[in-house]
């Protein structure tokens, strides 16, 4: 079970974290895209469970399709804030990041427009923004936040020397 990554991600999503943030750090044709910082630099993010929180992973879920959707990491057990999305199989990221969601088969043709798009040292020119993040389905609704966590502050500038890398 996923379920500490997922109830982050819901988390933020709820709390309007990840709401008017770019597709910040990469976009590379065929491979991924990522996202999740709110400095817009890829150096910075956090989670409901402080400054970062352990991989959850599973041997059932991989990286086998197009919009598989996973944890950027800095190495184990550094996951925040930041995820990223894949264009194509990449089972070379099995067992590396945590897996936790894919994108609706409606909006895939979507990824196949951001890989496309125009780059300036791997950023997309103009940049691609997050508007609004929505959860449609909260398993969590009405419950109370786990002991001992909290909704991160949206930081306006980079408050982290954390760096999240996709291998």
């Amino acid at each position: 079970m996923i379920t500490r990554t997922c109830r982050n991600f819901v988390e933020l999503c709820k709390s309007g974290y990840y709401d008017g943030i770019l597709f910040h750090q990469k976009v590379v044709p065929g491979f991924m895209c990522q996202t999740g910082d709110p400095t817009s630099t890829g150096k910075c993010g956090s989670s409901i469970y402080g400054p970062v929180f352990a991989d959850e992973i599973s041997a059932k879920h991989s990286h086998d399709r197009k919009g598989m959707v996973s944890m950027a990491n800095a190495g184990r057990n550094t996951n925040t804030s930041q995820f990223f999305i894949i264009f194509n199989p990449c089972p070379h990221l099995d067992g590396k990041h945590t897996l936790f969601g894919k994108v609706k088969n409606h909006s895939l043709a979507v990824l196949d427009k951001m890989q496309h798009v125009k780059l300036k040292k791997n950023r997309p020119v103009p940049p691609i923004k997050l508007f609004v993040a929505e959860v449609i389905v909260d398993p969590w609704e009405g419950k109370e936040l786990p002991y001992g966590t909290s909704i991160p502050p949206k930081p306006l500038i980079s408050s982290s020397t954390c760096t999240c890398v996709i291998q």
